[in-house]
C-alpha cells in the first residue's frame, strides 16, 4: 500500500522542491500540498470525520509555515491526530530543535536543503510507525475533528462594552445543551469572571503557562470544575502575573482545551496582549463585542484595522456582536457593519441592564432568569454561532437546557 504523505509548506518555492522530491520517492503517494496551518488542520479534521483510514500515514511540515509556528501545529496535529506522523523539514538541524521537535510530538525532522537519501529514509520510518499505531489501536484511535473543539475568542472593543457576560452567557448554552465546554479568562490583568461566577480558586492560566506538555491530568488540575458543568481556567488573581502568559503558552493551552472539549469560549478582555493575539488568530470564530455609541465604534474599528496591521486577523473573519441596542439608537447594526467591514451577529443584545444587576452584584451570572431578554439573545447567538446542539429550550424543567428536536437530531 502507497504511503500517503501530505505537505504543508507556506512558501511557494519550498513547495516545489518539497513536492517533487516526495513524488520520487517509493512507495509514494504525495497530496496536493496545503498552505498554512489553518487549511492543514481543516483538512486532516475533514479526511478524519470520513474515517480514520483516510487520514495520511504522514506530514511534513516546513519551517515557514504560517499563522501558527511549526512546532506549535505539529503539538496541535499530534494531539488530534495521534496516528499521523509528522516530519519537520528545518535548516537548523542542531540537537536543541531537534529535542524539542520530539517534545512537541514530531517524529522525525529532516535537514534543508532537502536531501532524497535522508527524507526517504525519515519518510520510510515514520510511515511504519504509523501504520503500526493503526494496527495496533485499530478502532479505538480517537481523534478530534472539526465537529468538536470549536474556539470562540472574545473581545471588547474597549472597556465596559460586556465581553465579559457575553463571555460566560455562550459558555452557558453551549454546557446546557450537553456540549462539553471550558471558559477561559484571557484578560490576565483584570478578569473577572470568577466574580461573575461567585468562584473562589487557587489554581489559574498562569500554572499552566511554563508547561511545555500539557497532558489531560496537568490540564484537570488547573481547571476549576464550576456547578453548572463548565470548567474554568481563571485569570491570575495577581494581576502583574499576566505576564507570564506568553504568546507561545496561549497557543499551548487552548490546543490543549480544545483536544479535551467540545466548546472552549475565550475571554480575552479589551486590551489585546500576546496571549490575546494568539488565541484571536487560533480561533474558529473571532467576537468582537461593541455597543451603538460613537466611542465603542470607533474602539471596533481601530481593534479590527489593527489586528489586521499585525496579520492576527482579517476584517472579513471578524463577527461584531453588538450589545446594549435599542430601535432608537441612531447606530443600529448594519452601520456598524458599514465602518468596521466586519461580518455583524443576526442576533443583537438589548440594552436591558435592570434584569443584570441582581445576578452580577451577587456573583451568580449563571442564574440569569430563563424570562431575562438578554439571556434569551446571547442563547440564540449561541445557535447562531453553531456553538450549542439543535434543539429548544425545555421550560417545563424550570431551567435553562436544550432538548433536541426529533427530526434531524443534535
Amino acid at each position: 500500500m502507497p504511503t500517503r504523505i501530505l505537505p504543508a509548506v507556506g512558501d511557494a518555492d519550498a513547495v516545489r522542491s518539497v513536492t517533487t522530491l516526495l513524488s520520487q520517492l517509493p512507495d509514494a503517494e504525495p497530496i496536493a500540498p496545503v498552505v498554512d496551518s489553518t487549511q492543514l488542520v481543516d483538512t486532516l479534521a475533514r479526511l478524519a470525520a470520513e474515517s480514520v483510514d483516510e487520514l495520511p500515514e504522514v506530514v511534513v511540515v516546513h519551517e515557514r509555515i504560517g499563522p501558527v509556528p511549526a512546532l506549535e501545529l505539529i503539538r496541535e496535529v499530534a494531539l488530534r491526530f495521534p496516528a499521523v506522523g509528522v516530519i519537520l523539514v528545518t535548516s537548523d538541524a542542531s540537537p536543541g530543535l531537534f529535542q524539542a521537535a520530539m517534545d512537541y510530538g514530531a517524529r522525525g525532522l529532516v535537514a534543508l536543503p532537502l536531501n532524497y537519501e535522508e527524507l526517504a529514509s525519515r519518510v520510510q520510518a515514520v510511515a511504519q510507525w504509523s501504520a503500526g499505531v493503526r494496527r495496533h489501536l485499530g478502532g479505538a484511535i480517537e481523534v478530534y475533528t472539526g465537529v468538536g473543539g470549536t474556539v470562540v475568542s472574545v473581545n471588547g472593543a474597549k472597556g465596559g462594552t460586556g465581553a465579559t457576560v457575553v463571555s460566560v452567557q455562550l459558555a452557558l448554552a453551549a454546557q446546557a445543551s450537553g456540549r462539553s465546554t471550558a471558559l477561559v479568562d484571557l484578560d490576565l490583568q483584570t478578569g473577572d469572571i470568577a466574580s461573575y461566577l461567585d468562584v473562589q480558586f487557587r489554581r489559574s492560566v498562569v500554572d499552566l503557562a511554563t508547561i511545555t506538555d500539557i497532558t489531560p491530568r496537568v490540564l484537570a488540575d488547573a481547571v476549576f470544575r464550576h456547578d453548572t458543568g463548565l470548567a474554568l481556567l481563571l485569570a491570575p488573581g495577581e494581576g502583574e502575573r499576566g505576564e507570564e502568559v506568553t504568546e507561545r503558552a496561549a497557543r499551548g493551552i487552548v490546543s490543549a482545551l480544545r483536544t479535551r472539549y467540545e466548546v472552549v469560549v475565550v475571554d480575552c478582555g479589551a486590551q489585546i496582549s500576546g496571549a490575546g493575539a494568539a488565541v484571536v488568530e487560533m480561533a474558529d470564530t473571532a467576537l468582537l463585542v461593541t455597543t451603538p455609541d460613537v466611542v465603542a465604534v470607533r474602539g471596533a474599528k481601530r481593534a479590527v484595522r489593527m489586528w489586521d496591521r499585525l496579520q492576527i486577523r482579517k476584517a472579513e473573519e471578524t463577527t461584531v456582536v453588538v450589545n446594549r441596542h435599542t430601535r432608537g439608537t441612531e447606530i443600529q447594526p448594519a452601520l456598524i457593519q458599514k465602518i468596521t467591514g466586519t461580518a455583524v451577529a443576526g442576533t443583537p443584545v438589548p440594552a436591558a441592564f435592570k434584569e443584570l444587576q441582581g445576578v452580577v452584584d451577587a456573583g451568580r451570572l449563571h442564574e440569569l432568569d430563563n424570562k431575562s431578554t438578554v439571556k434569551q439573545a446571547l442563547w440564540a447567538l449561541a445557535g447562531e454561532l453553531g456553538l450549542v446542539k439543535a434543539g429548544a429550550v425545555d421550560r417545563r424543567a424550570g431551567r435553562a437546557s436544550f432538548r433536541r428536536r426529533k427530526e434531524g437530531g443534535g
